[in-house]
This record gives structure tokens, C-alpha cells and sequence, in this order.
């Protein structure tokens, strides 16, 4: 038959490329045994290009269709249709007609065939494809099955397909076709066993639905299926759906609905001993792939026919201690972090930055870490079984979690209450302790601010200098010797002590006013315009700078135009260039090693992608006079003030009010002495990262000139261990490489969870709240106060367009958004907590801001106008 018709029984590993997806995974399927696989052949995609080389223009539309904008529908819709009936005309060779009649005959010479397509983009482990290209069910005759052979071809083209892909960000240009043709079976009962709860992802719990008939009914959602769970052989939960029509073949082919008699509509399709059948079944595929999979199986008489497998690509990997040995997403073995049931919390959310890492970020922000991470999907993950397990730390664990991110906190106490799942700790095991679950003792004393932050600024001007002799092996020992020493430095007593003393003068003041005056989060007020807050002044800088740029249409005009990073070369050409390269310099000599998702060094900073704070800079200067930075600062710092007045002159007057008025005022001296230094120990974090990668990248372009890498950035695709590795051996490993970065493409697309187990299981939490008003977003109030205004839906700061006024709806903020702070009225994020830095700086400025509401950017329209309730934590959408 040669290259162009395979059967299931011929087909290997090596040629899973020339047959797709569901090809390949139905050759495999056939190859367990037990398992009962319908004989069938695939037309490869060698077939396909020979069709395609048949008719040159169709590769002409191919590439016109791979520039298109995902978004323009109407040129989608018409360049796909023109290809669809381009293909669907091209007649098959005569020797690959001769092929597939002799496979027809091989089989079942009069029999019925299921004609199905297999994209090389289909069934991947990392994107399903589910439902983008056709199917052909019970077609008979050969003449038949070649003209819908045909037509799986022309739906690699369909308007759904294409724009999925374009979407995904896969090359219309290399994707193939292949077509399974498959003998056809005409079951009693079908439908899917998911061998992973795809609701909860529980990797423990298996899902089944069944239904009566063909499965397309319930593929095509016509029917409500019986579904059952079923975990560790027992089914712990089942419901019967009233399944009012069933899909039959038609007899001389094709298929038809038929109504369901209303006596056996409520009857279930499977017993419960064949529930778990297939159950056990799904199992021994799981095992024998490696993953969870999603099966479609077919009941004939006692026996199951299945007719695909492919794996659940939802699913959020299981984090795993230690670095994983290759790009793979997920194996469905429990995680490699001792025995028993684990609990994990993402680092993400708490940093306010869920996008995934690549592998040198991963490592090199765990090295300054102290405890040990777990990761899964280019996530960090925080295992605090031990912290809920331990009677004596418990209570103090969930109230730290309650205060910073409600979300987190409910779903650890939906675990605290499921019995037999945390081990048994006795009361006094040791526990790793958590930020902010004890009590700070220290002087209310500017000095010891001050002292900290110039003993990081000396350090961070050492390390610059020490750095710059070193190479090779020296300096990779080097930058790690001094990540430990740092690490010691970051948690230092002193500089926890005082970031804890702001934090909890913060919840003192929340606290104690809103007992005694009935007004909630009063802090608020009282920390605008701190002193120190490092990441506040960086926006206020940048208002700075709009200063210098604005008397220069000239300049004005050539920033808007500009897209090349090296624009500051060119300024000094320019009326007015060499006083803005200045200040823009100037500004990135302090600030330049920020960036979004900062917290992984492997993203390009400022200074090393300067077109990005552009549009900031553009937009200061349309939307604000000179000296709006000092003018702002100063408003804040009296606003402060008079709330301080106020608050003591109401709580003078209460019962005792002299002494509370006493504590009252040792609690804002508190709080605005040391709340701005909040942000110090990640700005130096982050510092001295940027120094490594200088010196990290510096040596990559060595390992290039060298023949060793392919690009100085292929190092962000190893950790730092493998890269000491490489550059003492000057050897890599090029296909881990390759296969890391295919890795890392497919994680973008997972949504990390807040909190997951052992078992994969995804833990939702939910705020617990009454006083919400009917059809609100609820959320986390962050800073007080009260706004209504336009919405904008941003997801990349370089293309956000902010006007004043509006109000900033986007997925999470880091530090790096501080400067669009300064133009905004307020604040909507899906991410985020009491004491992330989005909600420290919109307190500071006094944006009223609602974080932790889910799904904000899908549920808010770019443009809507909403209410946001700063004080009570929830958005209202007015139109």
C-alpha cells in the first residue's frame, strides 16, 4: 500500500505524524490488549499533499489564510470556503482509489465505515481540536466513502477550524490531513468515561455518560446523558437523564433521530456493574498512555467497542517537588511529594502574576526562596499540608489566608472539613510559619527604614561591581552563592518585622475604627502618600518625565510613531530629543528592570524593551498638566492628614476616648512609617535579578559564538543547575530544549488554579457574603471608596489606551502597571489580595478597587460603564 494507506495493526510511534491525532490514537488503542478497537486504515498525510500538489493555487490560499487576523471573520469565512470547494473537486489518483477499495474489501466488502478526519493539530496533549473538523458516520460503498474522504479533507478548512487555530497560534501551513476509515458499529448504548473528573480535574474520581444509540447524540449536546462518578470502584454519585431521542444508522447509510418511547426514556443506558466496566476499562488505557483520557466507547450486546482516546487537555498538571525531567505536561501519577494527601496554593496569585515561568525563572526565583516549591505548568506551588494538618497552627494559617485572599481561604476550610484527608499532626509538630501569622514588636522608628533600604541599595552597587570580572563556571557559582546569601538578607527579622508592623497597624486600624465609629477600611485613607513606597514614586517618575516630553510637539510626534526599541539613539535628532532621552534614561537607570511578570527574570525588562512604557508616557502627557506628580502626591499626604484629624476628634469623643484615641494615633504613625516599605524587598529582588541576567545573557552570547546554542535566549529553557551544566561541559542538550519550548507554548493556554491536591483536584473558593446586591461581581474590597466610569478590558499594558477617569478591568496587576495607577479612577482585577502590590499602590493613591473578581475581564465589556464599591468589595454593571 505503501506510504499512503496504513492499517491500525501497521502503524508505530514513528508515524504518528502521517496520520494525526485520533489515527494515532486508535492505532495504539488497538495494540492493549483487552481492549476492543473496530478494524480500520488511515489515508496518511502524505495522500493529502499529493492532493495538494495537484493544484498549486490551494498552497497560494493557504498562505494568504495563515496572515489573516483572527479576528476578521468575513475574510476567514470566504478564503476557507474557496479552499473547501477547491479540495472537495480534486479527484483522487487512481492508485490511491485502489488502495482504499482493497482496505474496504480487506474488511467488509459491503459493510458500513465511519470516516473520520486526523489532523496532525488533533488530539494533542496539549489541545484537543474536539469538534473542529468533520465526521462521516455509516456511509456504504466505496464510491461513497471516497467522495466523503474528500470531504474530511476540505473540513482541515472549515471557518470554525481555521479561526481555532489561528487563534491557538498554529501555522495553517503545516498542518496536515490524514482520514481514519473505520468499519462502523451500531450500539446499543454510547457515550464517554472521562478517567479524570473534568468538573473538579480529581484525577481519583472517573466520569462517565452514556446515552441510548449512537454517541453523536450526545456529542452534539441533543440529549441529557446518564452521568455517573465513580472513585476507587464504587459510584458515589449517579443521575438519569431523560433521554428523549436516540441517533441510529440509517439503513443505505447515513443516520437519522429517532424519538425515545416515553416508558424507556427515563430507563438508564448502562447497569452499574457495566458503569464500572468501563470504569476499569478507561484505567488500563489511562496506565497503559500515561495520562488522563477521555474515551468514546460503544455498548454492542455485553461487549465495548471503543472508538477514541484522547487526553483531557484542561486539565491543570499535579504539582511536583523538584525539577521535571522533561517538557511533559502531566503523566497522571500522584506528585513525587511524600505519602499521602497534599495541599497546594499557588505562588502566582500571591505574587500577582499567573503566567506561566520558563524553566531559569522557575529555578532562580525558588533559589530565593526558603521553602521548597512544588511546580506544575510553569507554576510555583506552596505545599501547606502540614500548616492545615497541625491543630496548634491551623487557625492562624486559615485567618492569615481569610484576610489576604478570601478565595484561598474557603477552599483551604472546604479541605480542613473533609474527613480522613489532611494526615494527623500531633499538637506540637513544627510547622513552617506563614507571613502575618504573628505579632510584630517594633519602635515606630524612620531611622530603621531608611537604615534598610541603603544597606540594599550598597549591596545592589557591590554586586554590579563584583559581577563584571566573572565568567564560565565562576560566575554561575558566583550568582548562586549570592541568591542563598540574598535570600538570607530578604528574610531578614528586621525587614520582615517591619514589613509585618505596617501590615498589621493597617488591620488594627480596619479593625478597632470600624467597631467603634461603623466605618469600614479607614486605613485606606490613612496610607495614601506613605513615605519609601518605592513602586507609587515609580509611577509618579513617569509623570515626571511626560513634563520634560510635552513642550516638544517634535518629540511627541516621533514617540507616537515609533516601534524600534533603539528609538533612544535617535532622539537627540530631534528639537527637544536630547532632554527627553535624559529623562527617559534617567527613569530606567532606576526603574529599567521591571517589567509585567518581573518575578520571572527570563521576561524582557524596561530597560531592555523601552517602546513599552510609551504608551504611558503618551498618555501622561495628554492627560495632565506640569507638575501633576508633586501636585498628586501632595493631595494625598493631605488627604491623609485630615482623615487622621477627623478620625481622632470622633474617637476622643467615644466612651475611654482619650486612651483609644491614644493607640489610635500610635497605629497611623505606625502604619504610614513603615507601610511604604512594603514594596523595598521585592524592587531589590528584582534589581539583582536583572544584574544576573546582564551577566547570565552575557555569557549565553559566549555559548553561541562557541557553536553550543542555537540563541543566547535558548538558556531561559534550562534551569540554572543544567546551565552551570552547560557552560562547564559546553554541551546541551538541543532537544530538551526543543521540547521545553514546545512545553511552555501549551501552558499559556491552562488557567493555574488558587488552590489544587494530590489528586488534582481543583479547589474553588467562594466569598461567603449576604450583602452583595442582586447581579454584582463580588470580590475583594482592597481600597476604599467609591466610582463609576468607563471600563477598559486591557490584557497588555503596551496596548492599553487609558483615558482619566476610567476604570483599569484586566487579569492581575504587578508592579510593573504602577505608572497606569497615576491615570485611572479605578481598579477591577480576577487576581489579587489585601497586601499584593495592585492593591497597596491603589490604596496609596486612592483608586477605590475591588480585586479577586472572577472572571471580570469576560463578564465586563470594554467600554461598560460600572460602579466600583472600593469599601464593600463589588462591581456594578450599569449598561
Amino acid at each position: 500500500m505503501g506510504d499512503d494507506v496504513l492499517r491500525f495493526e501497521e502503524i508505530d510511534h514513528a508515524r504518528g505524524a502521517a496520520i494525526g491525532g485520533k489515527g494515532a490514537h486508535l492505532a495504539e488503542l488497538s495494540r492493549i490488549d483487552g481492549v476492543r478497537v473496530p478494524p480500520g486504515f488511515c489515508v496518511t498525510t502524505d495522500a493529502f499533499r499529493r492532493i495538494l500538489a495537484q493544484t498549486p493555487a490551494i498552497e497560494e490560499r493557504v498562505d494568504a489564510l495563515a496572515r489573516l487576523d483572527p479576528q476578521d471573520r468575513e475574510a476567514i469565512r470566504t478564503q476557507s470556503a474557496e479552499i473547501r470547494t477547491t479540495l472537495e473537486a480534486v479527484a483522487i489518483p487512481d492508485d490511491l482509489s485502489t488502495a482504499i477499495r482493497s482496505e474496504l474489501v480487506r474488511i467488509d466488502e459491503h459493510g458500513a465505515f465511519a470516516v473520520r478526519s486526523s489532523a496532525t493539530a488533533e488530539d494533542l496533549p496539549t489541545a484537543s481540536f474536539a469538534g473542529q473538523q468533520d465526521t462521516y458516520l455509516n456511509i456504504v460503498g466505496a464510491a461513497s466513502i471516497l467522495r466523503h474522504i474528500s470531504r474530511c479533507w476540505a473540513s482541515l478548512f472549515t471557518e470554525r477550524a481555521v479561526t481555532y487555530r489561528l487563534h491557538n497560534g498554529f501555522d495553517e501551513r503545516k498542518v496536515l490531513m490524514a482520514v481514519v476509515v473505520q468499519q462502523m458499529v451500531f450500539p446499543d448504548a454510547a457515550g464517554i468515561v472521562f478517567t479524570a473528573d473534568p468538573v473538579t480535574s480529581n484525577r481519583t474520581v472517573a466520569s462517565v455518560e452514556a446515552g441510548f444509540g449512537l454517541g453523536e447524540a450526545l456529542v452534539s449536546g441533543l440529549v441529557n446523558a446518564d452521568t455517573y462518578r465513580v472513585r476507587d470502584g464504587e459510584i458515589i454519585a449517579a443521575a438519569i437523564g431523560t433521554k428523549q431521542l436516540a441517533i441510529h444508522a440509517r439503513s443505505g447509510g447515513g443516520t437519522q433521530q429517532d424519538a425515545i418511547d416515553p416508558m424507556r426514556q427515563r430507563q438508564a443506558a448502562l447497569t452499574e456493574a457495566q458503569v464500572l466496566q468501563l470504569v476499569q476499562l478507561g484505567r488500563r488505557i489511562e496506565g497503559h498512555v500515561g495520562c488522563p483520557q477521555d474515551i468514546e466507547w460503544c455498548l454492542v450486546g455485553d461487549d465495548f467497542h471503543l472508538v477514541q482516546s484522547r487526553p483531557i487537555t484542561t486539565l491543570f498538571p499535579i504539582p511536583a517537588l523538584g525539577p521535571p525531567e522533561t517538557g511533559a505536561r502531566d503523566d497522571g501519577a500522584p506528585a513525587e511529594t511524600g505519602p499521602g494527601n497534599h495541599v497546594y496554593v499557588s505562588v502566582g496569585h500571591q505574587q500577582m502574576m499567573t503566567d506561566p515561568m520558563k524553566p531559569l525563572g522557575l529555578s532562580v526565583w525558588q533559589l530565593t526562596t526558603a521553602r521548597p516549591m512544588a511546580e506544575a505548568a510553569g507554576r510555583l506551588f506552596v505545599d501547606v499540608t502540614q500548616g492545615l494538618a497541625s491543630p496548634t497552627s491551623r487557625a492562624g494559617f486559615l485567618e492569615g489566608f481569610n484576610r489576604t485572599d478570601p478565595l484561598i481561604g474557603d477552599a483551604l476550610q472546604t479541605i480542613v472539613e473533609r474527613d480522613g484527608f489532611l494526615p494527623s499532626l500531633p499538637d506540637d509538630a513544627p510547622v513552617a510559619p506563614m507571613v502575618g501569622s504573628a505579632p510584630a514588636s517594633i519602635e515606630t522608628d524612620p531611622a530603621i527604614v531608611t537604615e534598610l533600604i541603603e544597606n540594599a541599595r550598597i549591596s545592589l552597587e557591590t554586586l554590579k561591581e563584583e559581577i563584571q570580572a566573572l565568567s564560565g563556571s565562576a560566575l554561575l557559582d558566583f550568582i548562586r552563592t549570592d541568591l542563598q546569601e540574598r535570600r538570607g538578607a530578604l528574610f531578614d527579622p528586621r525587614s520582615l518585622q517591619v514589613v509585618l508592623a505596617g501590615m498589621q497597624a493597617a488591620w488594627w486600624l480596619n479593625e478597632q475604627l470600624e467597631q467603634w465609629l461603623g466605618e469600614k477600611n479607614v486605613a485606606d485613607k490613612l496610607t495614601q502618600s506613605v513615605p519609601h513606597n518605592v513602586t507609587s514614586e515609580m509611577g509618579l517618575a513617569l509623570l515626571d518625565v511626560a513634563d520634560v516630553i510635552r513642550p516638544h510637539p517634535d518629540v511627541v510626534a516621533f514617540l507616537e510613531a515609533t516601534d524600534d526599541d533603539a528609538f533612544l539613539d535617535d532622539l537627540p535628532e530631534i528639537e527637544g530629543g536630547v532632554a527627553a532621552r535624559h529623562a527617559i534614561r534617567s527613569f530606567l537607570d532606576r526603574y529599567g528592570m521591571r517589567c509585567v511578570g518581573e518575578i520571572d527574570i527570563t521576561r524582557p525588562r524596561w530597560s531592555e524593551r523601552p517602546t513599552t512604557l510609551v504608551p504611558v508616557i503618551l498618555g501622561n502627557v495628554r492627560n495632565f498638566e506640569p507638575g501633576e506628580a508633586t501636585r498628586r502626591f501632595e493631595e494625598g499626604r493631605h488627604e491623609a492628614e485630615k482623615k487622621e484629624r477627623e478620625v481622632l476628634e470622633r474617637v476622643r469623643t467615644l466612651p475611654d476616648g482619650e486612651r483609644k484615641a491614644e493607640e489610635t494615633k500610635a497605629m497611623i504613625d505606625r502604619v504610614r512609617t513603615f507601610a511604604g516599605y512594603r514594596e523595598h524587598p521585592k524592587y531589590g529582588m528584582v534589581s539583582r535579578s536583572f544584574v544576573y541576567k546582564q551577566a547570565l545573557l552575557g555569557e549565553a552570547d559566549h555559548l553561541v559564538e562557541a557553536g553550543v546554542l542555537c540563541a543566547a535566549d535558548d538558556i531561559f529553557f534550562l534551569r540554572f543547575d543544567e546551565l552551570r551544566d552547560v557552560v562547564a561541559t559546553r554541551q546541551v542538550d538541543s532537544l530538551l530544549v526543543r521540547d521545553r519550548k514546545d512545553a511552555f507554548g501549551s501552558f499559556a493556554g491552562l488557567t493555574p488554579p488558587r488552590v489544587i491536591t494530590s489528586d488534582g483536584e481543583v479547589v474553588a473558593g467562594a466569598y461567603r457574603r449576604d450583602d452583595v446586591p442582586e447581579g454584582a461581581l463580588v470580590g475583594l474590597a482592597v481600597s476604599a471608596g467609591f466610582i463609576e466610569g468607563r471600563a477598559r478590558v486591557i490584557h497588555d499594558l503596551e496596548a492599553a489606551d487609558l483615558g482619566s477617569g476610567d476604570i483599569l478591568v484586566t487579569a492581575y496587576t504587578d508592579p510593573s502597571w504602577s505608572p497606569s495607577f497615576v491615570t485611572i479612577a479605578g481598579l477591577v482585577t480576577e487576581v489579587g489580595g489585601l497586601m499584593t502590590h495592585g492593591a497597596v499602590i491603589a490604596r496609596e493613591y486612592g483608586l477605590p478597587a475591588v480585586v479577586g473578581v472572577e472572571r471580570a475581564t469576560q463578564l465586563i465589556r470594554d467600554g461598560q460603564r460600572i460602579r466600583v464599591h472600593g469599601t464593600h468589595g463589588f462591581v456594578e454593571i450599569l449598561e
